[in-house]
């Protein structure tokens, strides 16, 4: 079964009811980061979201939710 939510007017696909917390969680952690310009452990924001952009799954359809990456950037990097 499959289980959805919507953030920033983007559908972001669960594959379990559970991931809607993790997903919520991270929504949360990366606006906190956007409020605060703080990227750190990274040197930057792009460091950040590249390293991010590799781990895929929920977070990176957070980070396309919240329009800090292009989903044709997230298909290209693999």
């Amino acid at each position: 079964m499959s289980h959805n939510w919507l953030l920033n007017g983007r559908v972001i696909h669960l594959a379990a009811p559970s991931d809607r917390a993790v997903a919520q969680r991270v929504a949360q952690h990366m606006q906190r980061r956007i409020t605060e310009d703080d990227w750190r452990p990274y040197a930057s924001k792009a460091d950040a979201l590249q390293a991010w952009r590799r781990l895929g799954g929920i977070r990176l359809q957070v980070l396309q939710a919240l329009q800090l990456i292009d989903s044709s950037d997230a298909q290209n990097d693999g």
